[in-house]
């Protein structure tokens, strides 16, 4: 079988990275060029280490990308929606990893993001890449936008509630996120500078964050509020998810629920144990995979659940999901290139 021509736009990122982790194994993909602007004419190598011998690319300029099937895009946000036009002029599926295409909503983008989207026209042609949520609308899907790693792991621990209608709508459902520092992305800033980072609990987004338009979106639910904590972890992200149901639900209620949601989902594992250390989920555990572990607990006096997600944020919070959604949208096996256990310890 003929393979795939991929080419990605903006590879020396840590996505960028990720993607060229996975899509060098891919079995239905040749990789045909990589761009990065800071460091064409450069190998892969160079940027990426771990990818010595296993890739035998050079970087090159977005300016001198060729056609190709399908077109990976990991640019900051803000820098595709411009230039849109011109990106699916080069390939007839695209996938967009930032936030550019992520909201439905042309009015939300002014709010969470600061400024009008330049091409609103085109955001009804993108379809979210959470295939958890999503995975009929990415059957054939020739756009496909990326997701925010904090959004992935709220959504994904709210969604089995949300979809058994098992909530009280009238009271809010509060999320705490813990993220590692590689969701900054490689650019360094005053907040990885690694004295500021090492040993750092530091709440940067109590309020307010803007992965909260995507969560609100992808469950329907206006009432979701994100805080979200940067810890001392280079990859993972912990959301706890704090909410009250319609009427008091007992552990085998919550069982039932999650299996109903997830039991064939290949990339999502129940983790509720009663005893042993890893009893409930932890990002450590699913480290340089497309695992996300989901987990629950129930207090018996309030009635309140919380509901509990892990993920490498690089990987399901980003790369991972995106192949997934290109294994779906091509008519693939869903798992392809994307079958690794996870890294421990990690």
């Amino acid at each position: 079988m003929e393979r795939v021509r991929v080419s990605i736009v903006g590879a020396s990122g840590y996505v960028g990275g990720e993607l060229l982790r996975l899509l060098l194994r891919h079995p239905q993909v040749e990789i045909a060029q990589v761009t990065s602007e800071s460091h064409a004419g450069e190998p892969v190598h160079r940027v990426h280490p771990h990818l010595r011998r296993a890739a035998t690319l050079t970087f090159c300029r977005m300016g001198d990308l060729h056609p190709c099937d399908v077109l990976f895009i990991a640019l900051p946000h803000g820098e595709v929606a411009p230039r849109i036009e011109s990106f699916a002029a080069l390939a007839p599926v695209v996938v967009d990893l930032s936030a550019d295409f992520r909201l439905r909503d042309p009015e939300a983008y002014p709010r969470w993001y600061g400024h009008p989207h330049p091409h609103p026209e085109w955001l009804p042609r993108f379809v979210y890449g959470l295939p958890e949520r999503y995975r009929e609308d990415l059957r054939g899907a020739r756009y496909i936008s990326g997701v925010g790693c904090n959004a992935t792991a709220a959504i994904l621990a709210l969604w089995p509630l949300v979809r058994a209608d098992v909530l009280n709508p009238e009271r809010p459902i509060l999320v705490d996120i813990k993220a590692g520092s590689s969701e900054a992305g490689r650019e360094p800033n005053p907040g990885s500078h690694h004295p500021e980072r090492h040993g750092a609990i530091r709440p940067y987004a109590p309020v307010g964050h803007r992965h909260t338009a995507e969560v609100r979106q992808a469950l329907g639910c206006d009432g979701i509020l994100l805080s979200v904590t940067a810890v001392d972890a280079v990859r993972g992200v912990l959301a706890a998810a704090h909410a009250w149901p319609r009427a008091p639900l007992a552990e085998s209620d919550l069982w039932r629920i999650y299996r109903a949601a997830y039991g064939e989902e290949p990339f999502i594992r129940i983790v509720k144990d009663r005893q042993g250390l890893h009893r409930l989920p932890d990002p450590k555990a699913v480290i340089g995979s497309n695992y996300a572990d989901v987990g629950f607990a129930v207090e018996e006096e309030t009635g309140r659940i919380v509901a509990l997600c892990a993920l490498d944020n690089l990987m399901k919070g980003a790369a991972g999901s995106a192949v997934q959604s290109l294994n779906i949208a091509m008519g693939w096996p869903e798992t392809a290139g994307l079958d690794l256990i996870p890294i421990y310890p990690a």
